[in-house]
């Protein structure tokens, strides 16, 4: 389990971006960083620093993944057949702790890692505490009957700020949910842009 040593909105300051689109984002209150000089005026990206804050914005998304995991992930992306911005998408909304959070079974991308690692989630009928496990197109994620009361799992499923989206068929009456295919950017409902083709020049040039 990776451990996460920055709060969780840091990211959403940083960025001036209420990146997961929720509620209690301190970006909806005000938009400039954090510290005594949050306000001053910022000056103009170079195409570096663009490539690097999609990179960072990106990462942090799927719970603030170290750069040796993304980094890994990218590099499967460019193995496969096809664009790898979209691939590198494909393959991040393919971990099992983000079909978890798609799933609307867990309020926050940084609970989903923690309820899969706690064990309370199986992968066609078999227990799996590995957050990042590929899920493969068919899978039946299932919440495990020893868990389907917890508070939190009854929360999320009421959160009315995201919709599941439709490349998974989710029953949250039995807490299950089928991947059905593997998403294109333009399907993953991100509250935020994100620009996965800045990423893939970021690697191609460093």
């Amino acid at each position: 389990m990776t451990k996460r040593t920055s709060a969780k909105y840091k990211l959403d300051r940083r960025m001036g971006e209420n990146i997961w689109g929720r509620a209690k984002s301190p970006v909806n209150k005000r938009e400039y960083g954090p510290g005594q000089h949050g306000q001053r005026r910022k000056g103009k990206l170079s195409d570096f620093g663009l490539q690097l804050r999609a990179k960072q914005k990106l990462k942090g998304y799927y719970g603030d993944l170290t750069e040796k995991q993304f980094r890994r992930i990218y590099a499967d992306a460019e193995r496969v057949h096809g664009d790898t911005g979209e691939n590198l998408i494909g393959l991040l909304e393919r971990r099992l702790d983000a079909v978890v959070y798609r799933a609307k079974f867990v309020p926050t991308m940084f609970a989903a890692r923690q309820f899969v690692n706690h064990g309370h989630v199986t992968v066609n009928g078999k227990r799996v505490n590995i957050p990042s496990y590929r899920v493969k197109e068919g899978d039946v994620i299932e919440v495990r009957d020893r868990s389907k009361q917890m508070a939190a799992i009854l929360e999320a499923t009421q959160l009315a700020e995201r919709d599941v989206p439709d490349y998974m068929d989710v029953d949250h009456s039995k807490l299950t949910a089928t991947f059905v295919r593997t998403p294109a950017l333009g399907d993953v409902p991100y509250a935020v842009m994100m620009e996965p083709h800045l990423v893939v020049e970021f690697y191609a040039k460093n």
